[in-house]
């Protein structure tokens, strides 16, 4: 595709990532976030310096969102986590608070993909670490302002991935990742009441390339996802038709997110695989498509104690 350019970020970075993961933008501190779920760390760039910053987390963190006064929401090994951000290092007991958690019905689960709606509620999948088993005990959950945690809200999932949100908050966007599922349904959606009906199939990924992994919406509502072992970011119309396709010099692009100054670049992480891999494998790009998106909405309540003291 004409006019694209991919570039490395962080181009001097030795150390690749084994599952970069959730990138996100914020505005307020031009920087970028993101994880490495398997080090349990959550990083910090901003792009103007380069300065780096890097947290230890007591368990893998695998998806997050901050609230209103800039504390996390993250979600983790054993559910969702308030955590205070200071000096980077390791993250203290102190300053680490669960605030929900589901009742997992299978050993070895945690949360994977997760985002807020455009109205502030924090939207995150859960899935069995050991994809080898195929097991289908993963299931969506919605954690509203009040710092409620929903019932499962979509069940039946294997690798829960693609949360993503049409802009004018109609419809919203889930996939399942697992080389057995490979489909992205998409939801009519409540905005007032964060509700989801009429699930249908969006994409069925087994007629291309890779597999769904995390996604974005852009400004024109094109849904972006990542196909993962198909080294692709793959952009479907509101009506499910594909219509770019941008190549990546990595093997499996994991999640993008929409960010810079003018939120028309696409940060993507990637996956560094345990044979065969490349020398960019497991590095985050800056993808430019000519295309813009919107800016990430906080978590609309406050989260645990830090928020609540202002802290």
């Amino acid at each position: 595709m004409s006019g694209v350019s991919i570039e490395r970020f962080e181009p001097s970075r030795e150390t690749p990532h084994a599952v970069g993961e959730s990138p996100l933008w914020r505005p307020d501190e031009q920087a970028l976030y993101w994880v490495d779920i398997p080090a349990k760390q959550l990083h910090r760039v901003t792009p103007a310096d380069g300065e780096r910053r890097q947290w230890t987390f007591p368990e893998q963190i695998a998806c997050f969102s901050f609230d209103a006064f800039g504390t996390l929401l993250a979600g983790c090994e054993t559910g969702l986590f308030a955590v205070r951000l200071g000096a980077p290092g390791v993250i203290a007991a102190s300053d680490w608070q669960r605030v929900a958690a589901p009742a997992f019905p299978a050993p070895g689960m945690r949360f994977n993909d997760g985002r807020c709606d455009r109205q502030g509620r924090f939207w995150a999948g859960t899935m069995v670490q050991d994809m080898s088993l195929a097991s289908d005990a993963g299931a969506l959950f919605r954690f509203d302002a009040e710092g409620r945690l929903s019932a499962p809200l979509v069940d039946g999932l294997v690798t829960q991935n693609g949360l993503g949100f049409s802009p004018d908050s109609r419809t919203m966007y889930l996939s399942d990742s697992h080389p057995t599922r490979r489909r992205v349904w998409a939801f009519d959606f409540d905005a007032d009441s964060g509700a989801i009906s009429a699930q249908r199939l969006f994409v069925d990924m087994n007629q291309y390339p890779g597999r769904p992994d995390g996604a974005a919406v852009d400004a024109d509502g094109g849904y972006w996802t990542c196909a993962n072992d198909g080294s692709r970011l793959l952009r479907f119309t509101p009506a499910g038709a594909l219509d770019r396709e941008i190549v990546l010099p990595v093997s499996k692009p994991s999640m993008c997110a929409f960010g810079g100054r003018d939120f028309d670049t696409l940060f993507v992480t990637s996956i560094r695989p345990g044979t065969g891999a490349n020398e960019h494998d497991g590095h985050v790009f800056a993808v430019r498509c000519g295309v813009q998106g919107l800016p990430e909405a906080p978590y609309a309540g406050s989260i645990g104690a830090f928020s609540a003291a202002g802290v």
